[in-house]
């Protein structure tokens, strides 16, 4: 099969179109043909060795982890899945090497789910890590309620932006943090947007003059300092990016890939409470240019690498 790899740590110049066997499957497993796999920041990380004492890396490398596809077999022991099923999955391991970015994943059983109908292959790769971090880091660590204010943090993101969905539908209040280009794309979501920038504090007690009740962060840095100093009494912070967070009394979360969670985020994309944003899309071939591009920081939505059908 054609799959995109590295064989050591560096730029998007690592990242190489390469000719590799078909992965096996195990009993445990599903042989998934892949239609689409989204970019995440966590790939480029990964590929740069910021995560070396998180996940120990098995040369050469397939990265990425989100994927959508149709099943070609399921293991012995997975009776949830037939060959022609469409399924989204968070095909993460506890080690680096069996990607997504390939013609073909073994992807483990527990990261799988239905692919949600009303979506296009290239939106639906980009719901399972954006998804599930969302979904698991407002019901667990935030514990979001209807009518209390959220502050996310780059809502216009990938994760930010099914964020903002997501708390809308628990019947939050949302305010996002966007640069002013993305500030129409925020509403669109349902959320209320905030220039970054200086002044961050004031422009917030201005919109929440009680202070919000939970802060959803994916910046990290001043952006923690900036959230504690808005947060009402008893407010919860949580950051997917800065173990810092503990300093001001909040959660560090890294999403787990979970069926069910998953699952449940098929059922609101069907229903129309959630959708992916994707703003460009490039063959597998030009894998390298999707990570440059995703590098940069700026992206709305989702950027998506096609594999073919």
């Amino acid at each position: 099969m054609k799959a995109i790899s590295y064989a050591r740590y560096g730029g998007p110049e690592v990242l190489e179109l390469t000719e590799m066997p078909e992965p096996r499957v195990g009993p445990d497993s599903v042989l998934v043909k892949v239609r689409a796999a989204a970019v995440n920041p966590v790939d480029w990380k990964c590929r740069e060795g910021y995560l070396d004492q998180l996940l120990a890396p098995v040369f050469p490398v397939v990265p990425g982890w989100d994927v959508s596809g149709v099943v070609v077999r399921p293991g012995a022991a997975v009776p949830e899945f037939a060959p022609g099923d469409e399924v989204i999955g968070y095909a993460r391991e506890d080690f680096l090497s069996r990607g997504t970015f390939a013609e073909y994943v073994a992807a483990p059983v527990r990261a799988l789910a239905r692919k949600p109908r009303n979506l296009s292959f290239e939106e639906a790769a980009g719901l399972p890590l954006a998804g599930l971090t969302a979904y698991q880091v407002l019901h667990r660590a935030l514990r979001v309620k209807r009518g209390e204010t959220v502050l996310v943090h780059a809502a216009a993101g990938g994760v930010g932006s099914i964020a903002v969905q997501l708390a809308v539908h628990l019947g939050a209040r949302v305010l996002g943090t966007a640069s002013e280009r993305n500030h129409d794309f925020v509403r669109s979501l349902g959320g209320e947007p905030v220039a970054y920038g200086d002044g961050l504090v004031e422009r917030l007690r201005g919109s929440a003059p009680a202070g919000v009740d939970a802060v959803f962060d994916s910046i990290g840095g001043d952006a923690l300092r900036d959230s504690a100093a808005v947060l009402a009494s008893g407010g919860r912070l949580a950051s997917i990016t800065d173990p810092a967070v503990g300093e001001y009394g909040g959660d560090y979360c890294f999403v787990r890939p979970d069926p069910q969670d998953l699952g449940h985020l098929s059922e609101l994309a069907e229903q129309g409470v959630v959708s992916v944003h994707v703003s460009e899309t490039f063959p597998l071939e030009r894998a390298a240019d999707a990570h440059r591009l995703n590098q940069e920081g700026r992206t709305r939505g989702k950027i998506v690498v096609t594999v073919g059908e």
